[in-house]
This record gives C-alpha cells, structure tokens and sequence, in this order.
C-alpha cells in the first residue's frame, strides 16, 4: 500500500511539472503568438553534457534553450552566460559552479537544483516552480549556497531555498509590479529559507514573506525591509545598519547582537517590535 501511495505521488509529482511547462506555454503563445523553437533539442543538449569533462565544460551562452527537458542533468560546469531556459524543465539538475550570468530562467522547474557556486549575476528568476505537489515541500527547494546572485530579479515561492553565504547584493527579491495585488503574489515567499552569512548589500525584499529564515551574521545593511514578514526569524549577529524596516513585522525574531539597529529607517512603524528577543 505505501509503495502504491509513493508510485501515485511520484507520478502525480511529474505531472504537475509538465501541467506547469505547458501552461507555461500556452501563456507563451497568448502573448505572441507562435513560439520560437529553441536552438537545440533537449536530446542534443543531453549528449553535450554527457560528453563533456569538467576541463571542457560545455558552452550555450547566449542559446535559446527555452521549454526543453533538462531534468537530472549534470552541467559540468557549463557557461550558459545570457542563455534563454525560459519553462525549461531543471529538475534536480546539478548546476553547481556554472556560469549563468544574465540567464533567463523565468516559469523554470527548479525542483531539488542545485546552484551552488553558480554566477548567476543579473539573472531573472520570475516566477519558476519548485515544487512537484502543491504542498510546497521545503524538501523540494533549490541551493544558492555560494551563489554570485548581485544583482538578480527573483520573485518567486521557495520555501526552504538555501542562500547560505551567498552574494544578493542589489538583488531585487521584491514585488515584479508596484500596482501588484495579494492575488498576483506581490512579493517573494521564501518562508524557511537559510541567508545564513549571504551578503545582502541594497537588497530589496520589499513585502517578502520570509518567516522562520535565517539571518544569522548576515550583512543586510541597506536592505529593503519594508512591509515584509519577519516574524520568528533569526537575525543574530547580522548587521542592518540602514536597512528600510518600514512596517516590517518582527514577531518573536531574535535580534540578539545585531548591529545597526538603532539606524534603520521606518524604526517606529515596526510591528511587534517588543515581542522581539534581544
């Protein structure tokens, strides 16, 4: 009986990906028409990747690699510097250290990936699904640990995403649209996750849904913080010297020797402040 529970689950896991790539494009084709074919198939980009050694890594930067299944893959390294991955399917794929500067990795299936180490500078992560069931499993969330993200536009959910030690300088995790409303997902969600030692230098994580995350001795100095949940975070040791806390919530967040507090900005419109523990 478990096993039949497992084999359902797993199946209706993998088809809640191919359902989530396929309205991926049919929102491609409603918004231009035909959709242009990628540069390869994802049985030639396999085959690369396969024959490829960690002394010649592969080379797509620049390529159109959009909708193709890519699942599993082992990158090797790879330079995909400018690449289109748009609804791509990376599925527990491992990109550890590769080059992803400036990629497009909107409405992407990064379920269980691994981008640790990656230059994923400038990169654009609208919107991708991390998740195989709709129970958001923090299990099923991608590793940044490492990561080169200054600069990224991410608005995603990914519950449990492992930022530790990884560099969000100017990145921007907030709102895709000012005019967004709750019904539109304004801000990021990305409650669970671990910024342990990340440097988040002028990041904005404006309405960002960040309960139970991890701070811990993490550079937030200049950070947007305004409106978002910080409530039950761990904030020890980090510096927030500068950061906007405009009616940021702190219920329960351990603040204990943090350092800039006395210079944020929106000081006096933080909620529950005094529930803090210092």
């Amino acid at each position: 009986m478990a096993l039949l529970e497992k084999n359902v689950s797993t199946a209706a896991g993998r088809c809640a990906v191919r359902c989530g790539l396929f309205v991926c494009l049919l929102a491609a084709l409603a918004g231009g028409g035909a959709v242009a074919a990628a540069d390869f198939t994802a049985r030639q980009v396999t085959e690369a990747f396969h024959k490829a050694t960690a002394q010649l890594p592969p080379d797509f930067s620049g390529r159109d690699l959009s909708f193709l299944d890519l699942a599993g893959i082992d990158f090797k390294g790879a330079s995909l510097s400018g690449a289109n991955l748009y609804g791509s399917d990376l599925t527990k794929a491992n990109l550890k250290g590769s080059n992803l500067s400036g990629v497009m990795l909107d409405r992407a299936s990064i379920v269980s990936a691994d981008f640790s180490g990656a230059i994923l500078a400038g990169a654009s992560l609208l919107r991708p699904s991390i998740n195989v069931a709709l129970d958001r499993n923090p299990r099923d969330a991608p590793k940044f640990a490492g990561a080169n993200l200054r600069g990224a536009r991410i608005t995603a959910m990914m519950d449990g995403a492992d930022f530790r030690g990884a560099d969000l300088t100017d990145a921007n995790l907030g709102p895709y649209d000012l005019r967004a409303d709750m019904s539109s997902m304004p801000g990021s969600i990305l409650r669970g996750s671990d910024f342990s030692g990340a440097i988040l230098r002028r990041a904005d994580l404006m309405w960002a849904k960040l309960r139970f995350s991890k701070f811990v001795g993490a550079d937030l100095r200049d950070v947007n913080f305004a409106g978002a949940d910080l409530s039950k975070c761990d904030l020890s040791g980090a510096d927030v010297t500068g950061a906007n806390l405009m009616d940021a919530d702190l219920d329960g967040a351990i603040l204990s020797g943090v350092r800039g507090l006395d210079t944020v900005n929106g000081g006096d419109t933080i909620k529950n402040l005094a529930t803090a523990v210092r």
